[in-house]
């Protein structure tokens, strides 16, 4: 299969979990309508025992029979894990199941899922005992371009045990550096910010100057954050968008409101903008930031809002000017590019 069918079909199913998510109540059907699809899209006949085995015993200790929900089966011996949960029970608390199983037998690669977010789990720390983090996870309902191929690896015709053993280091440690880079950009710490003036500022590195510099850390940190990502979305429209002075400014204090744009408000509307550019003339689009959202707009009329942003500290979403004023949780406001139908629909009442 080539990645881009595969692609096509995890799009197909990533619907299928947001269509199906309010009306899926246990885990049985959690399986059937969401994680036996999965797999089948993986390429695994998901019917035949010999190859994917429901209900496979794997001992522990003493206690016989206990069973993991799934079992990727190579010639009689489990390849993977599978261990299922209801889409509506979060993950956190469940890796202990799979870790007792893991240990028992021959599968190097253990997966817990809840039919939406998907763990993949290896023995990377220590040789048959299954590590607490997973080296790779992500949400079928808001999967990332970048992580199709890593997902695509998992596929019954490219699935290596050793290649994929090796690429799971890299992976894991990816994600700690990006965690990691994350809390710094939003919350420096001392020792970072101490960390990145010693290049530039030959003083003593006082606590005063410490907390003098780490807004300006943080704010250069945004900065240059936004102006790469805008450099690639400006390329993307093949310059058909020219952002403005102001739209390259990551933190930008709107004449005496005190409202400031960020630059992740500001990737929103450029998202957007890609979204648009084969339905609408771009000039028309505009944005207007408030205090409680930030609003993108045709004809600069609010009137004609397309999307409203909402950023705080808890939670980050969307509401779409649809007839049903649908709110989107999101993680990331480059997620707007998986709603561009919604947003194209939207736009074209304005056309």
């Amino acid at each position: 299969m080539e990645i881009e069918q595969f692609t096509s079909n995890l799009k197909t199913i990533s619907e299928r979990v947001e269509q199906l998510r309010d009306n899926i109540t246990t885990e049985e059907a959690t399986k059937t309508s969401l994680i036996m699809p999965f797999f089948q899209i993986l390429g695994y006949d998901v019917f035949n025992p010999l190859e994917f085995s429901p209900e496979y015993v794997a001992d522990v200790g003493i206690k016989k029979g206990e069973k993991v929900d799934y079992a990727i089966l190579e010639n009689g011996n489990p390849l993977i894990l599978i261990e299922a949960k209801s889409i509506s029970e979060k993950l956190k608390k469940h890796d202990s199941q799979l870790f007792r199983y893991f240990g028992t037998t021959t599968a190097k690669i253990g997966i817990l899922t809840n039919g939406d977010e998907y763990r993949f789990y290896t023995d990377l720390e220590e040789p048959n005992k299954m590590d607490s983090t997973p080296f790779f996870s992500f949400y079928l309902s808001e999967f990332k371009d970048g992580q199709v191929a890593e997902i695509f690896k998992f596929h019954k015709n490219n699935f290596d045990l050793t290649n994929i053993s090796k690429a799971a280091s890299d992976l894991k440690y990816l994600g700690y550096i990006k965690e990691f880079l994350t809390t710094q950009l939003n919350d420096p710490s001392e020792e970072f910010v101490k960390f990145i003036i010693t290049e530039i500022y030959d003083g003593m590195k006082t606590k005063a100057i410490l907390e003098k510099f780490t807004p300006v850390v943080k704010k250069g940190f945004r900065q240059f954050i936004s102006e790469q990502v805008n450099s690639k979305l400006s390329a993307a429209l093949n310059s058909s968008v020219s952002l403005s002075e102001d739209e390259n400014t990551v933190v930008e204090e709107i004449s005496e409101t005190n409202i400031i744009t960020t630059g992740e408000e500001i990737e929103a509307f450029t998202t957007t903008k890609i979204v648009l550019k084969d339905t609408i003339d771009l000039e028309r689009i505009f944005y207007r930031d408030n205090k409680s959202y930030f609003n993108i707009l045709v004809d600069n009329s609010i009137r004609k809002w397309l999307l409203r942003l909402y950023i705080n500290n808890s939670r980050k979403f969307i509401v779409l000017n649809d007839e049903e004023k649908t709110e989107i949780e999101i993680v990331d406001v480059t997620d707007i590019y998986n709603y561009r139908e919604k947003i194209i629909s939207i736009a074209e009442k304005f056309v």
